[in-house]
């Protein structure tokens, strides 16, 4: 692209990055797309297991939608990200093992993560850094007030 800085991309990204649930997202639409893959390989390779019909299709598909869904759409994560687990559990079933396990733990990690991404929180504090901070704070006061007068 002519014109547009570098940085202005890789920052605008990170932006785009930072308010959704990226990587689950990312890793529940990859296992869905795996496991879509391996419907194709070669029948020496695919092992025949559960209904080889429309639902071995079917599940992966639903997989990517969502994986996309919730990079798109951040405020129905939690919907996705169940969808998500459930479609990939049930590939178990339908497709070869769930894309002979790849696909199905890289959609159910990837549905964990969605699920249990939380925006606009705060960083969390350790114990000392919250006992530094209280020191502190008992110091400005104490340097704020002043020293209590002597009783005759």
């Amino acid at each position: 692209m002519r014109g547009v800085p570098q940085q202005g991309i890789r920052s605008a990204f990170r932006e785009w990055r930072a308010v959704r649930p990226f990587w689950g997202g990312l890793l529940l639409a990859l296992g869905g797309a795996e496991i879509l893959l391996t419907e194709k390989v070669s029948l020496k390779v695919v092992m025949h297991i559960g209904m080889q019909g429309l639902a071995g299709y079917l599940l992966p598909a639903v997989m990517v939608l969502c994986g996309l869904l919730t990079l798109f759409s951040p405020g129905q994560r939690l919907f996705y990200s169940i969808l998500g687990v459930l479609a990939s559990l049930g590939t178990w079933v339908t497709s070869n093992l769930g894309g002979f396990f790849v696909g199905l733990l890289l959609g159910l990690v990837g549905s964990c993560l969605a699920f249990g991404w939380l925006p606009d929180q705060e960083p969390r504090r350790g114990r000392r850094q919250r006992r530094a901070d209280r020191k502190k704070e008992r110091e400005a006061r104490a340097a704020a007030d002043p020293a209590p007068a002597a009783r005759p």
